[in-house]
């Protein structure tokens, strides 16, 4: 299903939402980003597929692959990190402790008993728990029951203790907050809900690495036109598309891309905001093998910067999803193999749905001159599931993939 969002619009970045989310603080982030162990200095690679493009009738397909953004394999990697550092500066304003000390682990005896929660589907908890071990804090985990034992063993290597409710996501994110009132615990979420929002805009504000990365590996320069018509992002709650959004948009303003967001059939909440105007939740299932996707609820704060910059929003079944991740594994026509995950693909299967209904085709104002941004989210961070959906490991994949002519 598609629906063109009534309240897209194209004018200059306003005041205030650039007092909420900004490229400067963004660039701050990455600045921070670049001291801590877990992540490589290099940016993931931004993989041109022209074979793609000319099967699909577009111009060019650039993707960006967050499955090198180092041991994560996720561009969650970017978020949890950022808002858990702003969260201690806010807690002890009169330490100053620097963001690249804090990653160092320099300041672990101060903050040994400081405790965090997230509820997750799997990467976020990842990333939150890999950074509070290296900061030296305490970490607990809510997982719901969908997500995978590969998953919860990969968290749980990180030293976080993991608790397992037999409800969805949005079941989890409810026990986490619970548990945190209990406790007296921290909660560092992805997604805002009322009286919630600093930690949330922290971790939006860490995914503008993402396009301070494929316009600096661009060489773009100020003033340039954006390289992209359209840009396909991934649902969720909003928090990745709000934070690649706000950054383009505060960029290029009304010269800014088309924004077309992806989300699974059963779990379309954000789909549910183009309809209603307001943030919304899903009336579906929840359940699909896209499992980063799978929520029902958006994040408010999130759709204060979707609103008016998303101008489509299309839901796709996993099928298409478990298509894409086959395609891209197997490169088409001369591309380059890629590792994405089930949600990682979720770009791709919406831009090969569109492509190929020659009414959604134009009404998208898909063709033959358009320039295609996407984003593999993550990798195979679930490889078992990878292997079974896809019908080989990553491993081969990357065989394959290591060997290629540059």
């Amino acid at each position: 299903m598609l629906v063109e969002n009534r309240f897209a619009s194209r004018t200059p970045y306003s005041d205030e939402l650039r007092a909420i989310m900004s490229i400067a603080k963004a660039h701050e982030s990455r600045e921070w980003l670049s001291h801590w162990p877990e992540l490589t200095r290099e940016a993931t690679p931004l993989l041109s597929l022209p074979g793609l493009a000319h099967t699909l009738g577009v111009a060019r397909i650039e993707l960006k692959d967050e499955s090198k953004r180092a041991s994560l394999a996720s561009f969650k990697a970017l978020g949890a990190p950022i808002a858990l550092i702003r969260l201690i500066q806010r807690k002890w304003p009169e330490e100053n402790f620097a963001a690249k000390d804090l990653f160092l682990g320099k300041h672990a005896k101060e903050l040994h008993s400081f405790t965090v929660i997230t509820a997750t589907d799997g990467n976020h908890g990842r990333a939150l728990a890999a950074a509070a071990h290296d900061i030296g804090c305490r970490c607990v985990i809510v997982l719901h029951k969908n997500v995978s034992v590969e998953r919860e063993r990969s968290i749980a290597s990180h030293g976080a203790t993991i608790v397992r409710i037999t409800g969805n996501y949005d079941a989890s994110v409810e026990e986490a907050a619970n548990l945190a009132a209990r406790n007296s615990w921290f909660v560092v979420s992805d997604t805002s809900y009322a009286g919630y929002e600093e930690i949330p805009r922290d971790v939006m504000q860490g995914y503008g690495t993402i396009p301070a990365e494929i316009l600096e590996q661009l060489g773009a320069q100020a003033g340039d036109a954006c390289p992209y018509t359209h840009v396909f992002l991934q649902g969720g709650v909003g928090g990745m598309a709000a934070g690649i959004a706000s950054y383009l948009c505060e960029l290029y303003g009304a010269r800014r891309p088309t924004f077309i967001i992806i989300e699974p059939q059963h779990a379309y909440c954000l789909y549910q905001c183009a309809i209603a105007g307001h943030a919304s939740n899903a009336t579906g299932s929840v359940d699909s093998v896209m499992a980063g996707l799978a929520c029902g609820e958006t994040s408010p704060l999130a759709w204060r910067f979707l609103q008016s910059s998303m101008d489509f929003f299309l839901t796709i079944d996993d099928d298409e999803a478990i298509q894409a991740m086959r395609v891209l594994a197997d490169g088409c026509d001369g591309d380059i193999p890629v590792v994405s995950g089930e949600s990682g693909v979720a770009g791709l299967a919406g831009l090969t749905h569109l492509v190929r209904n020659p009414e959604l085709r134009l009404k998208t104002g898909l063709g033959t001159e358009s320039k295609v941004l996407l984003i593999s989210t993550e990798g195979a961070t679930a490889p078992a599931v990878y292997q079974q959906l896809v019908g080989k490991s990553a491993k081969e994949v990357l065989a394959v993939q290591v060997k290629w002519p540059t």
